[in-house]
């Protein structure tokens, strides 16, 4: 898990924020420490013991570790996998779950049900890519240490490319064309959860690429790939240009046609570890995104 460190946690011990911030038991705190990349700051392992600065990069491996530092609660939650082999599983995760186990979900998320899918042997939760709670789509889990690492490096290299589906307000240009956004992404002041746009001299550089799909009575639908993996970076960038997606309490207001924001992770392409075959893997719509779709007369059949 990785986390970008503001000015309200700027002078902290990793210790102080793993222990006041994140709420991780001291048997989670000793795990960490105990793991080979546990604690990297700014790309260097480091201990408990080392002090945090405002735009310092904390990756945790955490992934793998419930808050409690107990094994992943088998859960029997329905869930679509899409493909499964010994080096990975595709899943359509649904909205509303979340994909990892946190402070408050122990037993309701993607990892729960994938250990009680993997229940007659060692499950370890390995996530290559993770979706909000409310987004559904494509999670993509690694099943097995080596797959995780070479997956890992085939993301952070650019090599993997993932498709959006978004319903924003208003309607676009009629234009085929894709389109580009290119801006600065950094939390917000004062926010463990805003992001918000900044120039790139002070914020990550953030590129989308999207094209529009239909215009509809009052919304639109684009499809959308994001090109760096900056957090809520779609939310982010399509309230930027004045076209916040539909539902996006976070970055626009609560709709009253869904339930959270219209955003659907719908198509992933990647290198398979083992094989090296290229493959790609596509996500049936979400039903509340289709009757929304099907309401304000999108066509989603060019998708």
């Amino acid at each position: 898990m990785r986390f970008e460190i503001g000015k309200k946690q700027s002078g902290l011990l990793v210790r102080e924020f793993l222990s006041s911030h994140l709420e991780l038991s001291h048997r989670a705190i000793s795990a960490l420490k105990n793991s080979e990349n546990g604690i990297v700051l700014n790309g260097t392992r480091v201990t408990v013991r080392a002090t945090l600065s405002d735009g310092d990069i904390l990756e945790l491996e955490l992934e793998n570790k419930p808050c409690d530092g107990d094994a992943v609660i088998p859960a029997d939650i329905p869930i679509e996998v899409l493909y499964e082999d010994q080096a990975l599983t595709v899943v359509n995760k649904p909205p509303f779950m979340p994909t990892i186990i946190s402070h408050g979900h122990y037993d309701d998320t993607l990892a729960n049900a994938l250990a009680y899918r993997y229940r007659d042997r060692d499950f370890v939760m390995r996530a290559v890519n993770r979706l909000d709670r409310d987004t559904s789509g494509i999670c993509l889990i690694a099943n097995s240490r080596r797959s995780a690492h070479i997956l890992g490096e085939q993301m952070r290299a650019r090599g993997m490319e993932k498709k959006y589906l978004a319903v924003l307000s208003g309607n676009l240009e009629n234009d085929l064309c894709e389109k580009e956004i290119v801006t600065g992404i950094r939390r917000k002041e004062g926010s463990v959860m805003l992001r918000e746009v900044a120039d790139i001299s002070v914020a990550r550089e953030a590129r989308t690429l999207y094209r529009l799909i239909s215009n509809g009575k009052r919304f639109c639908a684009v499809s959308a790939e994001p090109k760096t993996g900056r957090t809520h970076q779609l939310r982010v960038h399509f309230a930027h240009i004045g076209h916040p997606i539909v539902g996006d309490t976070l970055y626009s207001q609560r709709s009253d046609e869904i339930a959270r924001q219209a955003l659907h992770a719908y198509e992933l392409t990647l290198t398979h570890p083992y094989t090296k075959e290229k493959m790609t893997f596509r996500a049936p719509i979400a039903s509340d995104i289709a009757s929304l779709a099907s309401f304000d007369a999108l066509d989603l059949s060019k998708l």
